[in-house]
């Protein structure tokens, strides 16, 4: 087998796993995706994975190589299946996952 297609074959697999966004200033970088399931503390919306933070805030989630910012948009695309929050009661977090889905679901239809 072909050294390039080894190379090309390997810079598939890990470059489905991240998302290439622009840079500030020019240029692109690659963002590693977050996990299906993603846990946070209940007063630490904070997530870090690779030397990236993610931060979610008002049902959004925004990435970032430094803790203070600056703060980029993640597509929903690369969002977590899930967001769990350790400190928080469970019934809570669990009424109001279906609010906002039957609020997707209603916003979808109109």
């Amino acid at each position: 087998m072909d050294h390039r297609q080894i190379l090309l074959g390997a810079s598939f697999l890990i470059l489905t796993s991240c998302l290439v966004s622009p840079r500030r200033g020019g240029g692109m970088e690659v963002v590693p995706i977050l996990p299906v399931v993603v846990e946070l503390d209940a007063d630490r919306p904070y997530y870090e994975q690779d030397g990236y933070h993610y931060h979610y805030a008002d049902d959004r989630w925004q990435y970032s190589t430094s803790r203070n910012g600056p703060w980029m948009e993640l597509p929903r695309s690369h969002w977590p299946r899930e967001t769990r929050w350790r400190g928080r009661d469970r019934n809570r977090n669990r009424d109001r996952d279906r609010d906002r889905d039957r609020d997707r679901d209603r916003d979808r239809r109109h």
